[in-house]
């Protein structure tokens, strides 16, 4: 729902919303985030301020909304600040063994969710190895051994760019929430209805309509091990 008052521009306006933004729940962050990308260059100044003031601590989904007005503006002053400001993106690319987080986090900035599903699981694989590589997907052994900064890397990013509703670290926590319970997370997260598992690719929502915890698919048609080895590696207790 819209915010009642209207953005006329002016400098008492833009004020007011900047206090907001700064001050306010998530929900009227997420709102501001939204009126201050329709009124233009002022708008802009405002969200390159407040991500500024924010970036010494880890990007949150709010810092992920802010971030994903500016990457999608075509204002130069816009695009010279995320370049200046935070050229690898708006999350801290962690990673152990070397990979390379850039095409991941710039596609989930486009809410490319589809594209970035698939990227995340050739990531896996990759960190995996060569054999991994070769099939395209992963044995539940492969994910006992994950370095904890690339999952948590992988994680952030999904969470960041997704307004909190996508992430391995969402979906355990609403299995957690289910007692573990399969037969309750599967339909919970979108994954499966009655006795028909989601089909792939259509059958999935790639937008943030989606349930929450329905992305990223993490190897769905391969059975509960994978996901059970996510779900209980140590990287969510750090």
């Amino acid at each position: 729902m819209t915010d009642p008052m209207i953005v006329s521009g002016t400098a008492n306006d833009i004020d007011s919303l900047r206090q907001r933004l700064i001050a306010g729940s998530i929900q009227v962050q997420q709102q501001i985030i939204l009126q201050l990308a329709d009124v233009g260059n002022e708008g802009l100044d405002v969200l390159m301020e407040f991500l500024l003031k924010r970036r010494e601590n880890p990007a949150t989904w709010i810092d992920g909304k802010a971030y994903q007005v500016l990457y999608g503006s075509d204002a130069p002053q816009a695009q010279e600040f995320l370049q200046n400001n935070f050229p690898e993106g708006i999350v801290t690319l962690k990673s152990s063994c070397g990979i390379n987080y850039n095409p991941l986090q710039q596609l989930l900035a486009q809410q490319d969710f589809q594209a970035a599903d698939l990227l995340t699981i050739e990531t896996m694989c990759e960190i995996a190895g060569p054999m991994a590589v070769k099939r395209k997907w992963l044995y539940f052994t492969d994910v006992d051994s994950f370095p904890s900064d690339d999952l948590q890397t992988i994680n952030q990013l999904w969470i960041v760019h997704s307004e909190g509703k996508f992430g391995f670290s969402v979906q355990r926590d609403i299995w957690l929430s289910l007692g573990k319970n399969w037969d309750n997370f599967w339909p919970k997260i979108g994954w499966k209805s009655g006795n028909n598992w989601t089909r792939y690719p259509n059958g999935f929502t790639w937008n943030l309509t989606a349930p929450r915890g329905h992305l990223p698919l993490s190897n769905q048609l391969r059975g509960v091990r994978v996901i059970a080895s996510l779900f209980a590696h140590p990287a969510w207790s750090k």
